[in-house]
Parts: C-alpha cells; structure tokens; sequence
C-alpha cells in the first residue's frame, strides 16, 4: 500500500486568505467570531465568524471568477488557485481526483434574489462540485461527502485511500460550507448556538458559534514533491453509533470505534500520540463525549485543543481546516491555544491547551464527531 503526504494546502476564513495568515493569528491566540446584529438572518445579534467580503470580492475580480460561479463555488476556487502556488500537482491529470466535503454546498440559492441567475439543480450538492472541478479542467467525477460534521474528516480518509490502492496518485480535497439565513435558524432551533463566542471544554461554555470557511489540502503519493517536513497520512476511519438524531453518545461509543479503528490501521499505541486536535463544539454534549473517548483510549496525557474558539463551527470545512492547521502546528512543533478555554468544564482529566505551546510533535490525532451519531478520526505523522 502506497504513501500519502500532504503536498499543499489554503485556508480562508475569518482569520485571512491563505494558510500563513491563518496560521499566525492561530499562534497569536486571535480570533476571528465577532458579533453580528442582521435581522435578515437572524432577529438577534448572536457571535458568528465571517470571511471579510470586501477581500473576497477582490480576489474574486482580480481571478475574473464572474456570475457564473455561486458564492461558495468562487471560495473554492479562489482555495484551490492558492494551495496551486505550492504545489507541483497536475489538477488536470486523470491520476488527479477532487474530492468535496460540504454539509449545505449552496445553500444560500435558497433565497430567490440570488437564485435566479442559477438552475435549480444547482442546489444539488454535487453540481457545485463539478463546476469548481470543470473549471480547473479536471476529467474525472468528483466525489462529494456530505456526512454532517465530520465530513472533512471523511474527505480526507476516502481520498488517501483511493491514493493508498493505486486508484489515483494524487487528490485534491475541498472543504466548504457558508453561512446562511437557513443555516443559522437551524442551529437557533436546536437552541445550540452560544450569545457569546463559544468556550470549548470550558466550565461555563453554553454552545456552539457557526462560521464559514473553504479549505484545500492536495494529497499526493510522490513524495519528492515534498520540500519540507513530511507530514504522512498514516489511518483513519469512522464509525456511526446510532445514538440520537443531534445528541452524541454519553459513554462515547462510536468515536472510541473511529479512534481505536485508526490506531490499529497505523499501527500506533496511544501512548505515542503527541497531540490530540478535537472537534471541540463548546456543546454540554460533545465536548463531554470526547473526553470520555479520549480517556477510554488511554490517550489523557496527550495535549488537546479546539480550534472552534477562533474560526467557529464551520461544518463541511472544519475537518479539512483544522486538519491543515494540525499539520503545519506539527511542522511548526507548536500547539495552539484553545481560545475561551479557561476553567476545566468535562469530568475526564484530559489535557487542555490554554496557551500557544511550543512541543517536539510527531504523530497527531484528528477527531469529529456530528449528528446522527456519526464520529470519525485520522492519524497524521511527521516524517524526515
């Protein structure tokens, strides 16, 4: 079975347009959720994390990305074209395939103002996959994964696989998922969205706070297209509990699966897990979860954050862009801070970052968990 590395990747969000300018204000401890007073969207201000639209539309017009392409398509071209600067990749190669994770896709062709210049089918999610893939002139049919929260997650374990048993020899992964009117009156209805930026594994957290992102992370099997520090895809796998419809389950069984799955396939003790990065929602629910499962696999000494206090909960992007950021914290030896995180609020003594913290990191894991019962999780490896 063949190597998977990561080649090249982008991030835009709240926080900038490209992985460097995310990556720093990760180490700086500032975030991006701010507070949002819109009675189009919602009849409350509430914290949210946005991608600042006037840059947006600047980048959009300087790439000449026109009406053509939905707000969401143009974020994920505008990824791509950036993760291209570092890569040496062929996005037209049939040895190339795109690979989408995406819980809502164009949601925002909800609203007919916007709709009209678009066909229905557009709103199917693998429409928006094909026309971000035609425009780079790739051959093949995209993959679209669509499974709540841990999509991202997901995305990235499929296209390793398909690099693993020869299928393709690289892919190029894209998480993106944006804010709507629709989006935002569904997480108000389940009553999980926090009055003030979340606080994951806190004592008062009180709830989640949405955000939108895009991310691309190029996988590739050659690895002398790696310059800098090899970061390997090592397992990954995910598991479905059934538990309940939105709650996760109270003793952790479908993400203790995911996790115990994903050592046994890289061959890994959980005693050498240098870092943990969790899914961290700030929910009473989730963040107790994962520390049971954190501490059903015997993995409480190694440090874990969430990265939900800086970007939000940007759904189909989250697994994809704290993925990155994972990587380049191992490239880095740092660990970001678990922003809103100050007084320890889950039962299990796991290891919460508060602080930007330099360590020697080797091997990382990735959580996700989402609705439905659904819980995922990769291993990634720094290797010389």
């Amino acid at each position: 079975m063949r190597n998977v590395y990561f080649e090249s990747d982008n991030i835009i969000s709240s926080l900038g347009f490209t992985t460097n300018q995310n990556i720093e204000r990760l180490k700086a401890g500032d975030g991006g959720i701010t507070m949002l007073n819109d009675e189009s969207i919602y009849h409350e201000s509430f914290p949210i994390s946005l991608i600042n639209k006037e840059i947006f539309g600047e980048l959009s017009a300087d790439n000449n990305l026109n009406k053509q392409y939905t707000y969401a398509e143009k974020l994920c071209i505008l990824s791509v074209l950036e993760a291209l600067k570092k890569s040496s990749v062929d996005v037209k190669s049939e040895n190339t395939i795109f690979v989408f994770s995406t819980t809502k896709g164009n949601i925002d062709l909800l609203d007919k103002s916007k709709s009209s210049t678009f066909p229905n089918e557009r709103l199917e999610l693998w429409a928006m996959s094909e026309a971000v893939s035609t425009y780079f002139e790739n051959k093949n049919t995209p993959i679209t994964i669509s499974n709540a929260c841990i999509s991202g997650v997901v995305a990235i374990n499929i296209a390793s696989e398909l690099i693993q048993s020869g299928q393709y020899d690289n892919a190029v992964v894209i998480g993106v998922d944006i804010v709507s009117k629709f989006v935002i009156s569904g997480f108000h209805s389940f009553k999980s969205v926090a009055y003030e930026p979340c606080k994951p594994f806190d004592s008062e957290r009180v709830g989640l706070t949405l955000g939108e992102a895009c991310g691309t992370l190029i996988l590739t099997c050659d690895e002398s297209k790696i310059s800098d520090a090899k970061i390997k895809y090592c397992g990954g796998s995910s598991a479905n509990d059934a538990n309940h419809i939105s709650g996760p389950s109270r003793t952790a069984e479908g993400s203790v699966i995911a996790i115990n799955k994903t050592l046994q396939q890289a061959n890994c003790n959980p005693s050498e897990i240098d870092h943990i990065s969790a899914h961290g929602t700030a929910t009473p629910y989730n963040d107790e979860m994962e520390s049971i499962a954190i501490t059903r696999c015997e993995m409480t000494n190694a440090p874990v954050n969430s990265l939900k206090g800086f970007w939000g909960h940007t759904l189909g992007a989250a697994g994809v862009i704290e993925t990155i950021a994972l990587s380049h914290s191992m490239r880095q030896n740092i660990m970001f801070p678990t922003l809103g995180y100050n007084t320890h609020g889950v039962t299990q003594n796991i290891s919460v970052i508060k602080q930007t913290t330099s360590k020697e990191i080797t091997k990382a894991l990735k959580m996700a968990s989402g609705f439905g019962g659904c819980n995922a999780a990769l291993l990634i490896e720094k290797t010389k």
